[in-house]
C-alpha cells in the first residue's frame, strides 16, 4: 500500500482546517485526535498556517499535513515546517514533479480526466476530487473512476457530515475532506474543544464502501 493510502484510509474524514490564530493549534489538533480523525490537514490560507503545522506536528497520534499547496517554494515551506502529506486543490507539472521528487505522501487535486492522465503521467494514483459538490458531485466521480479504475480519491469540498455517506459508499473513495468538522477559527476566542470532538466522533463513525 503506499504511504498517501495508508494515510486515507485512518479514517473516513480529513478535517480541513482554516486556523488564523496559532494558540487554537494545539487545542483543536487534540479535540481531533481524541475524536478520532488523526489525519489533519492544514490549509495554507492564513499567515500562521505553516507555525500552526510545527505546532500540531507536536500533539500526540496526529497526522499533519498541508493543504492549499499551489507551487514548488510552498511545498518546500510545507515539508520545512514538518508536513507529513502534501494536498493541492489541483495539479501541474511542475508541482507534480516537485512532490514526486520529495517523496512526501501527495494527494492533488482533480477535477477532470485530464488531469488524471497529467497524475497517472506522474505515476500517481491518489487524487482529491475537487471541488468535489461543484464538479458534477458523485456521478461526475462515477463517470471519471470507470476508465480510471486503478485510481482512488478523496473528494472535498461542499461536503457534509449528511452527504459524507454517499460518497463513502462509492468503493474508489477511501475517504473524504470535510471542512465542517471544525470551520474557521478566528482569532480571539478559544475554540470550543468539546463541540469539535462530538463532530468529530460523528465523523469518525461514517463507515466505507
Amino acid at each position: 500500500m503506499k504511504p498517501i493510502e495508508t494515510i486515507m484510509r485512518t479514517a473516513p474524514v480529513i478535517p480541513v482546517l482554516v486556523i488564523e490564530d496559532v494558540a487554537h493549534a494545539v487545542p483543536v489538533a487534540r479535540a481531533l485526535v481524541a475524536g478520532g480523525l488523526r489525519v489533519l490537514e492544514v490549509t495554507l490560507r492564513t499567515p500562521v498556517a505553516l507555525d500552526v503545522i510545527r505546532a500540531m506536528r507536536s500533539v500526540e497520534g496526529a497526522i499533519v499535513g498541508a493543504g492549499t499547496v499551489t507551487d514548488p517554494a510552498t511545498l518546500k515551506a510545507s515539508i520545512d515546517a514538518g508536513a507529513e502529506f502534501i494536498v493541492s486543490p489541483g495539479l501541474t507539472e511542475r508541482l507534480g514533479a516537485a512532490a514526486v521528487s520529495s517523496g512526501i505522501p501527495y494527494l492533488p487535486g482533480i477535477a477532470n480526466a485530464g488531469d488524471i492522465m497529467r497524475g497517472l503521467d506522474l505515476g500517481l494514483t491518489h487524487f482529491k476530487f475537487f471541488p468535489a459538490a461543484t464538479s458534477g458531485g458523485l456521478p461526475a466521480l462515477k463517470a471519471l473512476a470507470g476508465p480510471f479504475h486503478q485510481c482512488q480519491f478523496c473528494p472535498t469540498g461542499g461536503i457534509t457530515l449528511e452527504s459524507a455517506p454517499d460518497w463513502l459508499g462509492f468503493g474508489p473513495v477511501l475517504c473524504v475532506g470535510g471542512s465542517w468538522v471544525v470551520g474557521q477559527t478566528a482569532s480571539g476566542g478559544d475554540p470550543d474543544s468539546a463541540a469539535i470532538e462530538a463532530a468529530a466522533r460523528a465523523a469518525a463513525a461514517l463507515t466505507r464502501n
